[in-house]
């Protein structure tokens, strides 16, 4: 028998990006600490997730003691709910960075349990967060200033379409054109198919040079961000992208619970449309909003992505201690 023995136990990444990565890590608390913005921890496990027609969690079920009732536990995908929570109780300023787990595909740019680096700005709106969130780009890559363009520019630009008027046939005609037939032919979702051709035909165009926010989304991607007061279309939503990595997602955050429930819902009636479980909505975040969250605006950050971008690295698993793969 050879005694020869798997190397699958040595690190994903090597040790010296390792010890770069904790040096990044470090550089983003300093960052913090220097606006007085303070750090808080909240929990991975929790009894809600996200009602997302695009994003799946993990669950898993607790047997609680000495009675042996179970209880479905949800890896969180994001902290946000409750780090809203912590806005609502009073906290001001706070960032997080934490774990989070998504049940996707596995990557060159996505790892199923990732570095999130999560902060809420009380009396900030997304433009200024924007600015914020340039300047920490600017700190971590020493890259430039980042660009701006809106959704609507962008598909105009890149795909000779306006996602604010098209409709779906338009799209479907589009993405047909494009290569996406067979795709085009069964969706019935529209905001799927932009989101399609947003990935393949405007990401790769776009934050190249430098940093690129894309913002002013359509008001029916808006997740948990606020509609536009001055063009109800389009809600107050921004992305990053750089060198190819899609890198952080904002909004100037929405803090009507009515309305919040009714977003909840209406995602949960299309997860339901698409034959995937309908998950319970987040009570206690609503009850949250429903005391009162001041007006704010939020970010999460893929750690991650950036470390890779700092580090020249094109494979996710080289800057992590052990991937999914090895874990």
């Amino acid at each position: 028998m050879s005694d020869a023995c798997s190397l699958n136990w040595r690190p994903s990444a090597s040790i010296a990006n390792l010890q770069k990565r904790a040096q990044i890590i470090n550089q983003i608390r300093q960052f913090f600490a220097g606006r007085n913005v303070w750090e808080v921890d909240t929990p991975s496990l929790c009894s809600s997730t996200v009602t997302d027609l695009h994003m799946q969690a993990f669950v898993t079920e607790f047997t609680c003691p000495p009675s042996g009732k179970t209880q479905s536990l949800y890896l969180q995908t994001s902290p946000e709910y409750a780090m809203k929570r912590l806005l609502c109780a009073g906290s001001g300023a706070i960032f997080q960075i934490c774990k989070a787990f998504r049940n996707e595909d596995a990557g060159p740019n996505h790892n199923p349990e990732f570095t999130m680096l999560e902060w809420y700005r009380p009396g900030f709106d997304h433009l200024q967060l924007m600015e914020e969130l340039s300047e920490l780009v600017q700190v971590v890559l020493g890259c430039k200033a980042a660009d701006k363009i809106s959704y609507q520019q962008a598909c105009q630009q890149f795909l000779h379409l306006d996602p604010l008027s098209a409709s779906l046939e338009e799209v479907r005609a589009l993405g047909s054109e494009l290569g996406y037939g067979h795709i085009c032919a069964q969706e019935q979702n529209i905001d799927t198919l932009l989101q399609l051709l947003f990935c393949q035909h405007v990401e790769p165009n776009i934050g190249q040079d430098a940093p690129c926010f894309v913002y002013d989304f359509p008001a029916s991607q808006a997740a948990l961000a606020r509609i536009s007061s001055v063009d109800s279309r389009v809600a107050q939503r921004f992305e990053l992208y750089y060198q190819g990595k899609e890198l952080a997602n904002g909004f100037h955050e929405l803090a009507d619970a009515r309305e919040q429930r009714q977003r909840f819902s209406h995602e949960n009636k299309q997860r339901a449309a698409n034959g995937l479980e309908q998950v319970s909505i987040d009570g206690h975040f609503l009850d949250a909003l429903q005391a009162g969250l001041p007006d704010c605006a939020g970010v999460a950050v893929g750690i991650d992505r950036l470390i890779m971008l700092a580090l020249g690295e094109s494979d996710i698993s080289r800057v992590l201690a052990f991937g999914y793969h090895n874990a």
